[in-house]
């Protein structure tokens, strides 16, 4: 039978698992979005969606598909490339040290999903997203679990370094 320690820390590995997965598609997707030049991009989103556009030309999804491809010819190439990259490297390297149970990756990987959290929560307030309400919702479980994991890894202090004041009973 397994306990409940055991249970969390296994749900902890995994969602870390999950999102060492997350940020490695982050890491190619921003250098899919250096490498592939925009004019290539437009062609390939305008062969893709040509068909439904020839029935529909009000298509949903292919109208979406072609303004994102349009919007990211633009200065939005370089900046998903940096947003991409810079979230992927940032969180493969912590989860690397979470791994290893570094200390510091405890608090440095809260202080970073909460950062993107805050953000997250900024872009769904402005334009409803229920993947990036998803992924919201799931990094504010990885950083639950992870203070749970640091509270348990945390050293505690030694009473005989640090013996605790007691009241006078006078």
């Amino acid at each position: 039978m397994i306990n409940s320690q055991n249970r969390l820390d296994r749900t902890f590995h995994i969602s870390l698992l999950l999102k060492a997965a997350d940020s490695v598609l982050e890491i190619i997707g921003g250098l899919f979005a250096l490498i592939v030049s925009p004019s290539s991009l437009n062609h390939w989103a305008a062969t893709i969606t040509q068909y439904e556009l020839s029935k529909d030309p009000h298509d949903f999804w292919a109208t979406h598909i072609l303004r994102a491809t349009h919007d990211f010819a633009g200065s939005g190439r370089f900046f998903a490339a940096f947003y991409l990259l810079s979230h992927g490297i940032v969180k493969i390297v912590l989860i690397i040290a979470l791994f290893k149970e570094k200390l510091w990756a405890y608090p440095a990987m809260i202080a970073v999903l909460g950062g993107f959290i805050v953000y997250q929560l900024y872009r769904i307030s402005n334009k409803f997203s229920i993947s990036l309400t998803l992924l919201t919702l799931f990094d504010m479980f990885i950083v639950w679990l992870t203070l749970k994991e640091y509270k348990r890894h945390r050293p505690t202090p030694d009473p005989q370094k640090h013996p605790t004041p007691t009241t006078d009973p006078r």
